[in-house]
């Protein structure tokens, strides 16, 4: 790993948000830039409503090679670019746009990022596969997307509000076998998954002791995975992996949808370990 320094040469990268202070992507992007060797620099932008236009225009005009995206700007992003990954534009939010001498190109690496992640630390094969997706909000769009796209058979949508369920599979029917359901039907099909997924906050510091369903339902059949990464193991993945099941934490969702991001601004491997390494030591602090 070369000595850091900014210079002259420095290539800019960042990530809007709103709030954007508790992000972890710039040390996890600022080590991914050493650990390759690589001038560059990533800082958190803060921008407030009403300014994202301006934001975007200021990529092309200091000639930042990319920038992530974050909550409240995903879908307001979509406006201001030139062109739109097809991936981004089914899902219908943005978060990572990449600078092409001038032509703003958008992506959505959330649901790509959280596969890839749960295949590598699971081992799953997703082709043929039925799940369980608890919550119908923005993850859980970008999330089914990608299971539908990577062979999942039949993708059932559980949420509180049973009408955003089926707005939800009504979409993911384009792509695969989709129903949505009242959480008060978990209970009916859970027998029949093989992956069961919370795409809510549910279990989220400093919430820890919540579950987003009832966890004696579960068993050695299921692989169970967690959006939530802080904590790193939820209380639902502790419940889940005590009954026989394989767990999966939501870190790697994250890691790998800046993995992504660092693939298609610099062409290269992204050094993952090292990713992840930076985010866990971050934890610890």
């Amino acid at each position: 790993m070369s000595e850091w320094k900014l210079d002259s040469h420095t290539i800019m990268y960042g990530v809007f948000g709103d709030p954007v202070r508790h992000s972890k992507s710039p040390i996890m992007l600022n080590r991914a830039f050493r650990e390759a060797g690589l001038n560059a620099a990533y800082a958190a932008f803060h921008i407030l409503p009403g300014t994202l236009k301006d934001a975007v225009s200021g990529i092309r005009a200091l000639g930042f090679r990319g920038v992530n995206v974050t909550i409240p700007h995903k879908v307001e992003l979509m406006s201001y670019l030139d062109e739109i990954d097809e991936g981004a534009r089914e899902i219908g939010a943005v978060n990572t746009v990449v600078n092409d001498g001038g032509r703003l190109i958008g992506y959505n690496t959330d649901g790509i990022g959280y596969v890839r992640s749960l295949k590598e630390e699971t081992g799953i094969d997703l082709r043929g596969k039925r799940v369980l997706m608890l919550g119908a909000g923005g993850a859980a769009r970008g999330v089914g997307y990608a299971l539908a796209k990577d062979g999942a058979a039949r993708i059932w949508i559980a949420n509180r509000t049973r009408e955003k369920a089926v707005e939800l599979a009504d979409y993911l029917a384009r792509h695969t076998e989709a129903r949505g359901i009242g959480m008060d039907e978990v209970a009916g099909i859970v027998g029949e998954v093989d992956l069961i997924v919370n795409n809510t906050s549910v279990g989220m510091h400093p919430n820890v002791n919540e579950v987003p369903m009832d966890t004696s339902l579960l068993g050695e059949r299921h692989v169970v995975s967690d959006l939530v990464y802080n904590p790193l193991i939820t209380k639902f993945l502790n419940d889940a992996k005590a009954r026989g099941a394989v767990i999966h934490g939501g870190l790697g969702m994250f890691i790998y949808q800046g993995a992504y991001a660092f693939e298609y601004w610099t062409g290269l491997p992204a050094p993952i370990a090292a990713m992840r390494d930076v985010v866990e030591q971050s934890f610890k602090e």
